[in-house]
């Protein structure tokens, strides 16, 4: 099965770097990870070229939860992601990729403080290694699913 996983997000607003700092730290195999920074959209080449089994959408999300909870959302919730205020709407790109892919996930994760500034908060920090352990032993049906 062919994996590929977008980190989005922008180091230089705190816990906004979750999903390129997981995307910089995935190197188990079979992944294939990218570091989209704020525009998912300049990813799309890749996922048309690697045309994925399982593709994994990780960023920030507003979810109203505690700092660094992680959970899977439903495509329809891909509003409370961050990557839909970075670029392209989310759902806008998703749409353009579903020919390219098989099954898509979005994971969120709470962020605790996006301040301009480079560096994770503790519970992000803490999320990234929960989440890498997660990818390494192919357990995201694991994660809840935000209700």
């Amino acid at each position: 099965m062919k994996r590929l996983l977008l980190g989005v997000g922008n180091r230089l607003s705190g816990d906004d770097g979750i999903g390129p700092t997981v995307a910089s730290r995935l190197t188990t195999e079979p992944w294939i990870a990218v570091d989209c920074g704020t525009a998912i959209e300049n990813a799309s080449g890749i996922v048309s070229r690697e045309r994925p089994d399982l593709l994994v959408v990780v960023d920030a999300a507003r979810m109203g939860l505690e700092p660094g909870s992680i959970r899977r959302l439903p495509i329809t919730s891909n509003d409370r992601m961050l990557a839909s205020t970075h670029g392209l709407p989310l759902s806008f790109v998703l749409e353009r990729l579903a020919d390219s892919v098989g099954k898509v996930v979005l994971i969120g994760v709470e962020p605790e403080s996006l301040a301009l500034g480079e560096g994770l908060s503790e519970a992000g920090s803490k999320a990234v290694d929960e989440l890498l352990a997660i990818l390494a032993e192919g357990a995201i049906d694991r994660l809840e699913l935000l209700a």
